[in-house]
Parts: C-alpha cells; sequence; structure tokens
C-alpha cells in the first residue's frame, strides 16, 4: 500500500467514527494521517481549499478526496483486508 492517506474527520460525527472504527478492525489506523478540522485550523482549509467542501469524513488519497463514509468504508478494505 503506497498511497497517501489523509483522513479528514471530527470526533462527534457518527460517519467519521464509522470509518475510525474500519480502520481499527483493519489494523490500519497507522497507514492514515488524522486529520481533525475542529482541533488543527489548517486541516480545514485544506479540506475546503483541495476538496472543495467542508464534508467529512473525507478521505484523501495521494491528494485526492473521496467522500461518504460507505465508500471510504469499501475503498479501505478493498485496500487493507
Amino acid at each position: 500500500m503506497g498511497a497517501s492517506l489523509e483522513l479528514f474527520y471530527y470526533p462527534e460525527c457518527p460517519y467519521c467514527q464509522k470509518v475510525l472504527r474500519a480502520l481499527d478492525e483493519l489494523g490500519a489506523a497507522d497507514a492514515v494521517v488524522l486529520r481533525n478540522i475542529h482541533a488543527e485550523g489548517s486541516a480545514l482549509q485544506t479540506l475546503v481549499e483541495v476538496g472543495g467542501k467542508r464534508q467529512v469524513p473525507c478521505l484523501f488519497i495521494d491528494g485526492s478526496p473521496l467522500y461518504e463514509s460507505d465508500d471510504i468504508v469499501r475503498w479501505l478494505r478493498g485496500q487493507f483486508a
């Protein structure tokens, strides 16, 4: 797995929690840089500038955004399962 992975999230979001649980279940948490948009101001700025919207969860795969928790979990399972 050589892709650069960054997950933009915030802890209170249930959809973000779904993705974080999947990362733990797959043993892939160490492969993804977590960017909490509420705790890290530059994370929110990057999310909006690069992704074009404030929606979380958002997984950046080599700089390209992937939205929707089900799509992210499906992609992660394809890479780490």
